[in-house]
């Protein structure tokens, strides 16, 4: 949430206790019982606006605590100090019992003036406080979701180098630093099997974001598995999917793994947001695609397999190319309009992701004679009277 200069005079850790003293408190609230305002002096110093009805709150603050647990395991002198938007003490006190930091008394007059001090108009919502006047500029909810304990000191240097760590992963070439992280340097095979990371070097790897409970994702998964299938063959083994999911819950993953012949990112692991973030991968499925140099090729994978499914292997622009080039001689080699004679209507020369032609059953892609009247494909191969090479 970012503030104009004029109110550093409100950010400072030791100007809130002394808010707090102004308004009669005494002390801050622990699951153990009072503590005295002097506890939290020289520390740094995270405002919590939350409230036990709010589920974007509910979602965010087991987060924090894991945050706030490796942070002090680490010694850092950190303290956050949660503020009430509850509208009664039981609704307070339900939220705060699952806390290991302090808390503000419940007093609604007292939660509104802080609320308007600090200009709170949505929650969760974390302000970091400093004794020395250091702070990020802004609300640190999505800094966190993305980094974890990672984001300390909530500095906007810190943000900056931690972008830039994501740059240099996306575009380094170093599958170990995309995959592996501190503590594991491998994937899971669909029977659980872990397969270092250092074993893919030198294929092209499509990183697969999806989840079982999208049905756009089941769908896609089918023609992934295809493609896969087909290149394991013919590609020599060259290609390999890793999944980084984003199902709901550890059951869920090993329902949506268990369908698929490739490997994945462990469920529990953390790697899977990350990727996610270095990605920028806002709607799923997704497919990234890793080229053997370890470099980035394309991030719309998904597009280049619905479109020409394994004829797009190895996935770069000039094998597009080639494809789109060869398509184009196929298409200009056929008749504009024909008039078969399974068909009632006139057909016409249509280009199609997939299709299933009418005459042969048989699913078709690219090239169709389409009807514009009725629901009706026919394969180039299957209209009479038409030599074709296709």
């Amino acid at each position: 949430m970012a503030r104009d200069n004029d109110q550093s005079k409100f950010i400072d850790s030791s100007d809130f206790l002394t808010v707090l003293a102004s308004e009669g408190v005494e002390f801050l609230l622990s699951r153990q019982g009072k503590v005295p305002l002097s506890s939290c002096g020289g520390k740094t110093i995270c405002l919590f606006f939350s409230a036990n009805w709010c589920r974007p709150c509910k979602t965010f603050t087991p987060q924090l605590v894991q945050l706030y647990d490796t942070l002090r395991t680490r010694g850092t002198e950190l303290e956050v100090i949660f503020i009430s938007f509850d509208h009664d003490e039981n609704g307070f006190e339900e939220h705060f019992k699952c806390m290991p930091w302090l808390a503000v008394p419940f007093d609604e007059t007292l939660h509104k003036k802080l609320r308007i001090r600090y200009r709170v108009d949505r929650i969760p919502s974390l302000i970091p406080l400093a004794s020395d006047g250091t702070l990020i500029e802004e609300d640190l909810i999505g800094l966190i979701e993305d980094y974890g304990a990672d984001a300390y000191p909530f500095t906007r240097k810190r943000r900056e180098e931690l972008k830039a760590i994501d740059d240099s992963k996306r575009q380094g070439g170093k599958l170990e630093q995309l995959l592996a992280i501190e503590g594991r340097d491998y994937v899971l095979s669909r029977d659980h099997r872990k397969i270092t990371v250092s074993e893919l070097a030198g294929k092209t790897i499509g990183l697969y974001f999806g989840a079982h409970w999208c049905p756009p994702c089941r769908s896609f998964t089918s023609q992934l598995i295809e493609v896969y299938d087909k290149l394991k063959t013919t590609a020599n083994h060259c290609f390999e999917v890793v999944l980084v999911s984003t199902d709901r819950d550890h059951k869920e993953f090993d329902l949506n793994h268990s369908i698929m012949p490739w490997l994945a990112i462990p469920y529990e692991d953390r790697a899977r947001q990350d990727l996610c973030r270095i990605f920028n991968i806002k709607g799923i499925p997704a497919l990234v695609l890793i080229g053997p140099d370890g470099k980035t090729i394309s991030t719309n994978g998904k597009e280049m397999i619905s479109l020409y499914g394994a004829k797009a292997f190895p996935f770069t622009e000039s094998r597009i190319a080639e494809i789109e080039t060869a398509l184009k001689k196929e298409g200009d080699a056929l008749p504009r309009e024909v008039k078969d004679v399974k068909h009632e209507h006139e057909l016409k020369l249509d280009m199609a992701k997939a299709y299933v032609c009418d005459c042969c059953k048989m699913r078709g892609r690219f090239w169709a004679f389409s009807c514009d009247v009725c629901n009706y494909d026919l394969h180039p191969k299957c209209v009479e009277g038409i030599n074709l090479n296709l």
